[in-house]
């Protein structure tokens, strides 16, 4: 709550959560509910859009889920963001409670509960059959301020295209770039540059084959699409820490996140960069 509050004084757009139950890397760590979390911060502020990074949708009953991103939506006056995803890892998400762990699966789960949920965030009757999931004949009441939705954005690991197929039916998408031959996780242009390609060829394919895919319809309509990357910038450089940005969005991102991890010293670092203020 203080840090959203602290990051919309210092000029920051956003503010944004993991979505874990168990945290699969270490030695066990301290973990809150993302929803908890979220709804402090719509209380502690106006103006900066806020979410999870993302929720592993399969895990969760839409239903549930509907109301609870509807609420927050509503109590902001209509500023969350959606993120949504598999999962990470499936093994700690899913595997730990004795669910499938198969990512075909997870990943079927995944879109039937998004296409529920667009449909429960509109207002109207919803019957929904899938191979998973049901819903029969319900409406959902009220509902989010952001209409038709709350926008929703699609996690995935890079160079992994087949989310990227996903993501072009919706808002966004929010990649970790892993560098296939060093196994590093800090985002390139060259990287940025070829996801905002590849991704345009398919939300080119969904627009000219809409209704074909489960969710096809489903995208808000706007016409900007998010690429969401991740990295760190240190912030005693906001020369090179605006270079590392404007390289990023040249290459076609929209959003630059500042990501920390829940480890000994990062709370302290992520207050300490976000008083420093966004690069740019």
């Amino acid at each position: 709550m203080d840090l959203a509050r602290r990051a919309e004084t210092a000029g920051w757009d956003g503010f944004f959560v993991w979505d874990h139950v168990v945290f699969p890397y270490g030695p066990a760590q301290e973990v809150a509910d993302p929803w908890v979390l979220l709804t402090t911060v719509a209380l502690a502020t106006e103006r900066i859009r806020f979410g999870p990074l993302v929720t592993p949708v399969a895990r969760r009953r839409p239903g549930s889920l509907a109301r609870q991103t509807t609420s927050l939506d509503r109590l902001s006056g209509g500023r969350l963001v959606f993120g949504a995803g598999l999962g990470w890892t499936l093994p700690a998400e899913y595997g730990t409670w004795g669910e499938p762990v198969e990512p075909r699966e997870v990943a079927l789960r995944l879109d039937e509960g998004l296409a529920v949920l667009a449909g429960l965030w509109s207002g109207e009757r919803v019957d929904f059959r899938g191979e998973y999931l049901t819903a029969t004949d319900v409406t959902f009441l009220p509902t989010p301020v952001q209409r038709p939705r709350p926008p929703v954005w699609i996690g995935c690991n890079w160079p992994n295209r087949l989310p990227l197929r996903r993501a072009a039916r919706w808002d966004g998408i929010a990649p970790m770039i892993i560098n296939p031959r060093d196994g590093s996780v800090e985002p390139t242009a060259a990287a940025v540059a070829e996801i905002v390609a590849t991704v345009s060829e398919y939300r080119a394919a969904a627009e000219q084959g809409a209704g074909s895919e489960p969710g096809s319809r489903q995208r808000a309509g706007g016409e900007v699409f998010d690429v969401v990357i991740t990295g760190r910038t240190g912030p005693d450089e906001p020369g090179a820490a605006r270079e590392t940005v404007e390289s990023i969005a040249a290459a076609g991102a929209t959003w630059w996140l500042e990501g920390f991890r829940p480890a000994p010293g990062e709370y302290a670092a992520a207050l300490r960069r976000i008083e420093a203020g966004p690069p740019r």
